[in-house]
């Protein structure tokens, strides 16, 4: 055997399927192999393309998979040392349906495919690790193939009639990746990575994650000379890290690496910096889709100039939420999918103000509250927003405020427009009231929290419920330690809080009946929301606030984390998170039918084993409301 072909036989062995093989198998193969360089941005086929008689491996060098998707190339996959790609000469007859072009100055193996199945045909293994790439155009390489079993999946369904990718499945990821600590010095993290053939490691502190480093890093900040190959490797790394929770979404995790403009997520216990590292989650992980995927639908969010255009993509996500539901993806990723693309909507109305308007004469912060405040707006409900100014002197206060108002009046307009109703209550950053400086918010903040009794009248819970959308993040950071401040050892704000919380209606009655409407144009209908979901809503964010927890706003996830923080209440907690995961499913189910809020449920067109999971779903609601008068002083406002 030449010293060539024994080269890539020894290649090749170290990567799945050609690991299945013998050596002398790897041998035979190897001498008929054809070594291909590419330059920078070369093709080795393209869309339409008559099919090779081969089929490839990555020898070194990056292969970037393409199609063309609404006249823009969109990338399908990057392939890396090992990985294999054009297989669609051994399943099917008609042309590539994708291009494949260098990324880089690229090695990659030609492999006849006249040559190779024979061995597919006596190998079974082989045969179905080429079935499983071709159909789900999957990454499975030495760096991650190793991971307890877990399958790191792209799959995805290609469809030339719809010219749509569809995600099916949730994300799976490397369970155990490189960690390093901060005072680690940079040469050996490097080796380290090296060493395991990773392109990321995570720097922790105490397991808990406060940076990265990856391979651009390296490239960036070393390469270049900027910093010595000798310093610790906090000085280079990207902090902070984006987290997110265990068994994340494909959908979700491409989304929020599109938000932060991030090549890798850090997979945490709770979802946040603050716990212990689970995994890590490369770009390559993931599927740049088009179509209906969440990831496109942001990227027309930027590029739309009209609110009917911003309609249509609104509309385009009641579909995606209906599809997901279908398919039967987890609600809690299916509301943070939601969320983006609504806070991306409501972000790209401020900014189409601003566009007319002109500039904004001070720093401001744009906060929605309520559902969408607390990430769980999957249907078209009324839309509840503040906006902040930073303080400005005395003789330019009208003039700013003035300017916000009408800012303020044409975003909300808009929203209007998309489908997000005007609140009743008033509850938009176009009312005076909630359109202010910093220092007057403060000072409402301080009211509602302090005298809550004398400000019962314009106190709604919903104002401890938000989350940017637009602008300045340290007024957001001022409010939030506002609130937390005050509500240290605040045993007024809490009675008041506490009893809030407990006067909504019951949702049985004493024999276990759902307690429904008397009269009105919802007579004999269940009221889901007044009834079931804001009492855990509203319990959900009294216990978040007296246990001082700053930076989870989700229903869901405070419970989630209360279980955590009170474990011997832990049981209670966590079957709250899942009462309201099953609470919204309903109410969502119902919205996207009859195309309104979802609050009222028709009783009548339920079966009678979805009564049953409502109703038991309803159950912890009683233990919640115990847990709340055992724990709060609740007199003066009873």
């Amino acid at each position: 055997m030449n010293t060539i072909a024994e080269h890539i036989a020894d290649f090749l062995k170290e990567y799945p399927p050609f690991n299945n093989l013998t050596f002398q198998e790897l041998s035979d193969i190897a001498t008929n192999i054809r070594v291909i360089n590419l330059e920078k941005h070369a093709v080795l086929f393209q869309i339409n393309d008559a099919l090779h008689d081969s089929f490839y491996v990555v020898a070194s060098g990056v292969i970037n998979l393409s199609v063309i998707a609404d006249a823009e190339e969109t990338l399908l996959n990057k392939c890396h040392d090992g990985d294999i790609f054009g297989l669609r000469p051994f399943f099917a007859k008609n042309n590539y349906m994708m291009t494949a072009k260098a990324r880089e100055e690229s090695i990659v193996y030609a492999i006849p495919i006249a040559v190779f199945r024979p061995f597919v045909a006596n190998n079974p293994d082989v045969l179905n690790f080429l079935l499983e790439s071709f159909a789900a155009n999957t990454r499975q390489t030495k760096d991650n193939s190793d991971l307890k079993g877990n399958h790191i999946s792209d799959n995805i369904f290609y469809s030339d009639q719809q010219s749509e990718i569809q995600y099916i499945q949730s994300l799976s990821y490397n369970i155990s990746p490189l960690k390093a600590l901060s005072n680690n010095i940079v040469k050996d993290v490097a080796l380290r990575m090296t060493d395991a053939m990773v392109d990321n490691i995570v720097i922790c502190d105490n397991n808990n994650p406060i940076g990265i480093v990856t391979d651009a890093d390296m490239s960036s900040k070393i390469a270049t000379g900027r910093f010595s190959i000798d310093e610790t490797v906090d000085k280079i790394m990207s902090s902070p890290v984006v987290t997110v929770i265990e068994n994340v979404s494909l959908a979700e995790a491409q989304l929020l690496m599109l938000k932060h403009n991030v090549s890798h997520l850090c997979v945490t216990k709770d979802g946040t910096n603050k716990s212990a590292v689970k995994g890590i989650i490369s770009e390559h992980d993931l599927i740049v889709a088009q179509a209906s995927n969440p990831g496109v639908l942001i990227k027309e969010i930027k590029r739309s100039q009209l609110p009917k255009e911003l309609k249509q993509i609104r509309d385009r996500l009641s579909d995606l939420i209906q599809n997901y539901i279908q398919k039967n993806i987890p609600l809690s990723h299916i509301s943070n999918i939601a969320n983006e693309i609504n806070l991306a909507l409501i972000k790209r109305s401020v900014e189409l103000s601003i566009l007319e308007m002109g500039s904004p004469p001070a720093r401001f912060a744009w906060l929605s509250i309520g559902s969408q405040g607390r990430k769980e707006q999957l249907l078209l409900t009324d839309q509840d927003s503040i906006l902040i100014f930073e303080d400005v002197t005395p003789d330019k206060y009208r003039d700013v405020k003035d300017y916000f108002l009408r800012l303020a009046k044409r975003t909300t307009a808009t929203l209007e427009k998309i489908g997000y109703e005007y609140c009743p209550n008033g509850h938009m950053a176009s009312n005076m009231l909630w359109c202010k400086s910093l220092t007057d918010w403060t000072k409402q903040y301080n009211s509602w929290m302090n005298t809550p009794g004398e400000n019962s009248n314009d106190l709604s819970s919903i104002f401890f419920d938000y989350e940017i959308v637009f602008g300045e993040p340290k007024i957001e950071e001022v409010i939030e330690n506002v609130i937390f401040k005050n509500a240290i050892n605040n045993t007024l704000f809490f009675d008041f809080l506490g009893n809030d919380a407990l006067r909504k209606n019951s949702p049985l009655s004493f024999f276990k009946k759902f307690n429904v409407e008397e009269e009105g144009p919802h007579k004999f209908k269940f009221d889901i929301k007044t009834r079931a979901l804001m009492p855990l809503i509203d319990g959900a964010r009294l216990f978040i606030l007296s246990f001082n927890i700053k930076g989870i706003k989700n229903t869901y996830l405070r419970f989630k984390q209360l279980a955590i923080t009170d474990s011997k209440n832990a049981d209670i907690y966590l079957s709250c998170a899942e009462a309201f995961l099953t609470l919204s499913k309903f109410r969502t189910v119902e919205g996207l039918k009859n195309d309104d809020s979802g609050q009222y449920i028709n009783l009548t067109e339920l079966s009678k084993s979805d009564k049953e999971k409502l109703k038991n779903a309803l159950a912890p609601m009683k233990e919640l409301e115990e847990l709340i008068k055992n724990k709060f002083q609740l007199t003066q406002f009873s």
